[in-house]
């Protein structure tokens, strides 16, 4: 077995899982609050934008052959039904906007479609006497994701894990002329520890309870299954596994059971770990982002939604000259 590992290039000739830019997404912040880019303590190396370098960094994206970001809206105010959410003005709204006018076509733009980064408490829904409501939260759901539409999005991204919330998605979109726009369903979304960097760039932790009443326990494979296999049903182009790093064996299934382009998010405490390691220079970044890039893409994601897309698309790019 070692013969085909004895020099670099019989090792890239034998080599099974290829990364590559086209299957990388970068996700983005925009503050409503900032006017130029703010470095993020929780993603360290991570900057959220405002509307005016907005721009600047999707210039760095596209530079680097990335075909997609993942856009989230920091609101200047949040309110208790999370209204800011889908204002034609929203903050993600004038994003997509600024994204789709500077460069049409040539780069897709995914958003977010949540109501915890706008709502006061943090929840995922509308909430009523300590209660979730799943289906007043649908029709939350519907007008952002029209109204993300209406600025010209690629793809529009529900995170909720809200019951329905594809189909009613899918269902307002098509009626309100938008049958292009695509819908990445985060279908099997877990209720993880390793959210705290967002929820802190976002100040989205619940002010009361927690996300596990629809959120995934991270003991149950086969419930993600039938979540993503009922998110497929009502219309999901692609669907999502979400966090990545701990969750290889979700993935390995859902890859032998469904056809469908496969995206996993390897979120903010897996960043942040990997960042802390080679901080403490207990780790080479470029190896142990690759090797981690490589374990998802190796479990059966199609797409890697990472904060590391840029350096892996540049790492990548250095190699091939």
């Amino acid at each position: 077995m070692r013969r085909l590992r004895e020099s670099a290039p019989l090792r890239r000739l034998v080599q099974e899982i290829d990364l590559s830019s086209s299957s990388l997404v970068y996700p983005i912040f925009i503050d409503e609050g900032i006017k130029s880019s703010t470095g993020i303590t929780s993603l360290p190396g991570q900057k959220k934008q405002s509307l005016e370098s907005l721009r600047r960094e999707v210039d760095s994206v596209a530079s680097l052959d990335i075909p997609a970001v993942l856009l989230f809206g920091l609101p200047a105010k949040k309110t208790s039904g999370g209204t800011n959410s889908y204002r034609k003005d929203g903050i993600l709204q004038r994003a997509v906007r600024v994204v789709r006018e500077n460069y049409g076509d040539s780069i897709s733009v995914i958003g977010d479609v949540c109501i915890c980064m706008y709502a006061s408490h943090g929840h995922c829904g509308v909430v009523q006497d300590g209660m979730i409501l799943n289906d007043a939260t649908l029709e939350i759901l519907k007008k952002i994701a029209v109204s993300q539409a209406e600025a010209g999005i690629d793809i529009v991204a529900p995170s909720g894990m809200v019951d329905g919330q594809v189909g009613a998605i899918r269902r307002a979109l098509d009626d309100c002329g938008y049958p292009q726009v695509g819908i990445l369903s985060y279908a099997a979304k877990f209720s993880s520890n390793l959210y705290g960097p967002f929820r802190d760039i976002a100040k989205s932790t619940p002010s009361f309870g927690d996300r596990s009443s629809y959120q995934l326990s991270p003991s149950n494979l086969e419930e993600a299954m039938r979540e993503i296999q009922l998110d497929i049903q009502e219309g999901a182009d692609l669907v999502m596994v979400k966090p990545a790093m701990y969750y290889l064996d979700i993935l390995r299934e859902a890859r032998s059971r469904f056809k469908h382009p496969i995206a996993a998010f390897s979120v903010g405490a897996e960043y942040f770990m990997i960042k802390a390691l080679v901080k403490e220079k207990l780790a080479n970044e470029r190896d142990i982002v690759i090797e981690v890039l490589s374990s998802i893409k190796r479990a059966g994601a199609d797409i890697i939604i990472t904060y590391f897309a840029k350096d892996v698309a540049q790492w990548l790019e250095e190699s091939a000259t």
